[in-house]
């Protein structure tokens, strides 16, 4: 294990770097019913708590799951893009307050910034793009730019590769879903920290295996600067 200190932070983005103000739930239900689940009912409550329990992971996968057909997945998760094209620019997409200050602090003192998130690179690009974060962060990752998506550890160690880290124990993790958290310690990082800012609690972060729980990613960013 190296000695060094954090060089590396990979923040998931809705719900740990950005508010949606519920969009992904919308974007869900609008698949969902593209999908043919019906619009109330034991089975669409059962899709909507599937969602809310998976979040934080791939898309396709989760729709994989859900529906058990690969072409009816496919066809949802075209039509969850779609949906959260259409109405992204109908809520208030902004960043989690003290965001951009944290990942600006992060970079300046050395650490590189890696954003994720469970969406597919279109979907990815056009949130990035309605904040104006094109260039806030060394490097963005979809599922698809790694192989597999969360929990898997793929998109963690794709951006170490990518940044040119050293070793897996400089790398901290932050995300608001045990999805995002289980992807940490399959990856080596040292840090692995939920925010309180999204879809989980503390009790589910930990469960999951945080090392930390914080309020959100502006105590992150404390909690990694106060290393160095």
């Amino acid at each position: 294990m190296s000695d060094k200190h954090i060089t590396l932070a990979v923040l998931d983005m809705a719900g740990t770097t950005v508010a949606d103000d519920g969009l992904v739930l919308r974007a869900f239900d609008a698949a969902a019913t593209g999908a043919g689940i019906e619009t109330e009912g034991p089975q669409r409550d059962r899709a909507r708590q599937y969602v809310l329990d998976t979040m934080g992971q791939s898309k396709i996968a989760v729709f994989r799951a859900m529906l058990g057909d690969e072409e009816r997945a496919r066809a949802a998760d075209l039509a969850f893009e779609a949906a959260y094209d259409a109405l992204i620019d109908e809520v208030d997409i902004t960043p989690i307050p003290g965001a951009v200050e944290a990942i600006s602090a992060l970079r300046a003192a050395g650490v590189k910034v890696a954003l994720t998130t469970g969406f597919s690179r279109t979907t990815q690009d056009r949130l990035l793009n309605a904040l104006g974060w094109n260039a806030i962060a060394d490097l963005t990752l979809a599922p698809s730019d790694a192989g597999r998506g969360r929990p898997y550890p793929d998109m963690v160690l794709t951006a170490l590769l990518r940044l040119g880290i050293d070793a897996v124990d400089q790398v901290a993790v932050l995300g608001d879903t045990t999805s995002d958290i289980a992807s940490g310690p399959a990856a080596g990082a040292r840090i692995v920290a939920g925010t309180l800012t999204g879809a989980h609690d503390a009790a589910q972060l930990r469960a999951a295996g945080a090392t930390h729980v914080v309020a959100s990613v502006a105590e992150f960013a404390d909690l990694i600067l106060d290393r160095i």
